[in-house]
């Protein structure tokens, strides 16, 4: 019973903030005809709307009401999800719901209710995670707007994530988010490219990115160590010592990425002086991991988007373990051509 009436409360806060969002929402279009807007806030929103009508037109995403209105939120975040994992094990709590399936986080519209469910979590000896969201999809269930947190972003991170979030209300498989999360991560990838050359703009520079995936790629070594740690069988003693080891010898091992490949950078700095657990390792991985599969296929259809989303629908009816399998195949060929080229 009592599980019963948290879930009561989850989905009455879920609902009340997503009606929220409902009732506040202000067609795009009127807010840039509207003298008074500020005029930075126009012009933004204005390119948000070519930038959503490449996306059906060119990139063969939903034409729908979806990012056609804008709501201002007076508040940095939209949701706050909540990672849980069990002390010693890397593996996610999952929260399942009706649509999305499975997943490894809970979101709360108010950050109070996702605070409490932290401290619940934690009483019961979860390590946890808290983190504010910017923007998500109700995976076409609901007109989705554009929002104030996604202003804080730059142009190409606005636009390109309303090409990622329009991909999954286009293709979505319940209980698989590594999948769902890769497929709308290449097409926000590939799609911004696209959009750029569309607008005459040059590529983009990769050294971001690229301190991404380095930075990505400790974070998931650090994870398989534990996991091999907490896998071994030796006492709670001898883990619990074991496993602030590894997190000390990560953040060495970071320090001397940085000063080596990035020496004038100092964007993880802050991530990694915070307290790491298992929980905080969570969504790592999660959305790339099958990225360059999705980028074999896109070759494979010769940049058709309509051949390349028939094969991710392909992909998709298989069972998890078939399409894991197909992905893992994918994942190689990428990664010989990768070295081939090297």
């Amino acid at each position: 019973m009592l599980c019963a009436c948290s879930s009561v409360k989850y989905y009455a806060q879920a609902a009340h903030g997503q009606g929220e969002l409902v009732f506040r929402r202000r067609a795009v279009s009127a807010i840039v005809q509207d003298p008074t807007t500020d005029h930075a806030l126009a012009a933004r929103l204005r390119l948000a709307q070519q930038a959503r009508q490449f996306a059906s037109q060119r990139l063969g995403l939903p034409d729908n009401r979806s990012y056609t209105s804008y709501v201002e939120l007076r508040r940095d975040y939209v949701v706050w999800n909540v990672f849980a994992a069990p002390r010693y094990s890397v593996d996610p709590v999952l929260y399942c719901f009706p649509v999305a399936g499975c997943v490894a986080y809970r979101g709360y519209f108010n950050e109070a209710a996702a605070k409490a469910e932290v401290a619940r979590l934690e009483r019961r000896g979860y390590d946890v995670s808290l983190g504010g969201v910017s923007a998500y999809s109700t995976l076409g269930w609901f007109a989705d707007p554009i929002l104030s947190s996604m202003l804080r972003w730059d142009d190409d991170e606005l636009d390109s994530t309303i090409f990622h979030e329009l991909a999954h209300q286009l293709i979505y498989v319940k209980d698989d988010t590594a999948f769902n999360e890769s497929f709308a991560t290449f097409v926000q990838t590939e799609g911004l490219r696209e959009w750029r050359r569309s607008r005459g703009l040059p590529a983009q520079d990769d050294r971001a990115q690229a301190m991404d995936a380095g930075f990505t790629q400790l974070v998931l070594d650090l994870r398989e160590r534990l996991k091999t740690l907490y896998a071994s069988g030796v006492s709670e003693s001898v883990m619990a010592a074991g496993k602030q080891r590894e997190i000390a010898a990560f953040r060495e091992k970071y320090q001397q990425w940085r000063d080596h490949d990035w020496p004038q950078r100092h964007d993880y700095d802050a991530w990694v002086a915070a307290p790491i657990n298992n929980a905080r390792l969570l969504p790592f991985g999660l959305y790339d991991q099958w990225t360059p599969a999705f980028g074999v296929l896109f070759k494979r259809a010769e940049g058709s988007w309509p051949a390349f989303y028939a094969s991710v629908r392909t992909l998709a009816k298989l069972s998890r373990a078939q399409r894991e399998l197909q992905l893992q195949g994918l994942l190689a060929d990428s990664k010989a051509k990768t070295a081939s080229v090297e």
